[in-house]
Order: C-alpha cells, then structure tokens, then sequence
C-alpha cells in the first residue's frame, strides 16, 4: 500500500486490509505493508486522525511506522498498490524497467467491486488538509478496495497453490 508520507491512507490500508485477511483465513498466505514515495515522516506513526477514525472501526495503527519505499519493495511484493494516479506516477518513475515488475504497479481503487457504492471511485482521496470527514471517506474506499482485493488474492493463491476458494 503505497500513498505521499505513509502516514494516512496507506496505514490504513495496510490495518484494514490485514482485518479482511483474517477474517477471510488468508492472513498466513498474503503479506501485507505500506510505505510513501516521500520520505517526510520516515518512522513516524500514523496522523492521530487516521488512527482515531481507524480505531473507531476496530483497526489499530499505532503500531505502524512510516517509511519511505526502497528498491527492494518493487523485487519483493507481488502487487504495489498506489492511492493515487500521483503516487502511481512516482511509483511508475522508480520501477525497474522490466514489464514484469511494471506490472505489479495498480491503483487500490482499481479493486472496488461493481456492485459497491464506491464502484467508479478511482482514487483513495488525501484527507490530510480537511475534516473528519475525509478520514471517513478514506476507510469507507479502503474497506470496500479491501474487499475486492481478497477476492482478487483468493483467486490469485487459488491458481497458484491449487486452493479452493470458499
């Protein structure tokens, strides 16, 4: 999960998406982390507003520290999940050239599914400079990313382990 400073949308996405992989028993199969194309608050925790907003839906992100994406990340994940089209942009200059890791390059909002009320959302919004209310927004786009995103990873580890969805 990859946004501007690491410490608001891609922490939360990174706590919420955790959440829906337990609950879908896939948390031992799928590992999950979030970092920013900037290195502005680099092992800080998450903005208190994030964490307040998170915590009232049961996801706590103290424990995450911000960091900044390193090389090693485009080897290492099998999906970079930007927040934006900006972070996607950077995201995009910092790749290797090989069309095997380009590929691994997405936007979350890409994994909303139809039938969800924020189908046609193509980014996870900034709330950093507004109100309670984009820290709001921000987890109900995240949740319902979230929730593609392990249907998406259910068929993935399905293919690839010869599991069987359920």
């Amino acid at each position: 999960m990859v946004c501007m400073g690491n410490i608001c949308r891609s922490p939360t996405a990174e706590a919420v998406l955790r959440r829906k992989l337990e609950e879908a028993e896939l948390q031992g199969w799928v590992t999950v982390d979030s970092a920013g194309t900037h290195a502005y608050h680099v092992g800080n925790p998450p903005d208190e507003r994030a964490q307040a907003h998170a915590a009232r839906r049961g996801y706590d992100l103290a424990p995450l520290r911000a960091r900044q994406v390193a090389e090693a990340d485009f080897m290492q994940h099998d999906l970079l999940l930007a927040m934006d089209w900006d972070n996607l942009a950077l995201l995009e200059a910092e790749c290797p050239d090989d069309p095997a890791v380009l590929r691994k390059l997405r936007r979350l909002a890409e994994f909303i599914p139809a039938d969800a009320s924020h189908a046609g959302v193509e980014v996870v919004p900034d709330p950093y400079y507004g109100g309670a209310q984009g820290f709001e927004h921000v987890l109900d786009v995240v949740e319902q990313a979230c929730d593609g995103l392990v249907l998406h990873l259910r068929a993935r580890l399905s293919q690839a382990q010869g599991l069987t969805p359920q």
